[in-house]
């Protein structure tokens, strides 16, 4: 026999109560009571109601969606799981769905975004990856679709956000190494096309200058090169007349390669060379103590987003939605 997909009639005979007032109760209306309301998800649980998003949609014209356009590219230690768990603690009392939705920043970012637009499959969207001047921004904005991005643009579009102060974190990250008696520095920074990349460089500049370090280039390697390639390259750069004393990376699966790197050029990390790096998730400083970290809460950053995202759908001015989340120092660093 084929079970039925339970209805909120099915509750309704369940419960002894009127279809109206159970389909109140599992939007938690504020006339409902708290006896009831708990009653009434009891009841949807046992049975295993979900609610049809398509009669949902015919009826209110919203699709109960909350779609995440996240790269693929994203930091791979922690960053992706932690971001959705934290979105996901927010939504989880809500009648909001999450849909993650992939793709590559080495295809047209724009390309889930115009669907999303077009099939009209979300009520929010949330976008990483953000640039100074970004088109997905623009367009959003412009079709009126609530929407919130972790980054910041520079484009003079007043748009929900929540971000991590990059800046802040390296000029901080500048000061330790010059405090340990490093002179020549290496930024390992993402690519120059985001939003991030200013912050890094300008942190990292405003560093050297205030605190009397110089620069170490890294070339073109960035957080987005391949990690073989980046061990590969911080090999040659420690074998080079005038290597990096210092090193800060804004990745932890990249301060990985860099190690690697550094000690197959026979160097020693916390003699040779002093490091920082930033990380999504505490691991660095178990395997390796010598590092020091700074902490970005990327869970607490899922549940930012969710938050600002959910008050932009009800209405809420998009300049009150905007948050900057500043750098901690782990508690695992080595001690001075």
């Amino acid at each position: 026999m084929v079970r039925e997909r339970p209805t909120l009639k099915t509750i309704a005979y369940m419960t002894g109560l009127g279809i109206t007032t159970v389909s109140r109760a599992l939007k938690d209306a504020p006339d409902i009571g708290a006896e009831t309301k708990e009653r009434v998800r009891l009841v949807a649980n046992q049975l295993g109601y979900q609610p049809n998003r398509a009669g949902v949609r015919l009826r209110t014209g919203k699709t109960n969606v909350i779609a995440l356009v996240l790269s693929i590219d994203e930091e791979l230690m922690g960053f992706t799981s932690q971001l959705v768990h934290g979105i996901s603690e927010v939504l989880g009392g809500t009648q909001y769905h999450l849909v993650v939705t992939p793709h590559s920043f080495q295809k047209d970012p724009m390309v889930p975004v115009r669907y999303i637009l077009d099939t009209g499959s979300a009520d929010g969207v949330i976008i990483s990856r953000i640039e100074p001047e970004d088109a997905r921004v623009r367009l959003m904005t412009e079709r009126n679709l609530p929407f919130v991005t972790h980054g910041r643009t520079d484009m003079g579009i007043a748009h929900p956000y929540h971000d991590y102060d990059n800046e802040a974190y390296v000029y901080q990250a500048v000061r330790k190494l010059i405090e340990k008696g490093r002179r020549r520095i290496a930024l390992l920074a993402p690519q120059s096309r985001f939003s991030f990349y200013n912050h890094s460089r300008n942190g990292f500049e405003r560093g050297l200058a205030d605190f009397g370090g110089t620069e170490v280039p890294m070339g073109r390697v960035t957080t987005e090169t391949p990690l073989d390639e980046i061990r590969a390259h911080a090999e040659r750069l420690m074998r080079s007349a005038e290597p990096p004393d210092g090193i800060i990376s804004i990745s932890g699966s990249s301060t990985i390669a860099l190690v690697a790197g550094l000690e197959a050029a026979g160097k020693k990390l916390g003699v040779d060379l002093d490091m920082v790096s930033k990380q999504s998730a505490e691991f660095l400083n178990w395997i390796r103590p010598e590092i020091y970290t700074v902490n970005e809460d990327v869970r607490q950053s899922g549940r930012e987003l969710a938050k600002a995202l959910m008050a932009r759908i009800d209405g809420v001015a998009p300049e009150l939605l905007q948050s900057v989340a500043q750098p901690v120092w782990s508690k695992r660093a080595p001690r001075d």
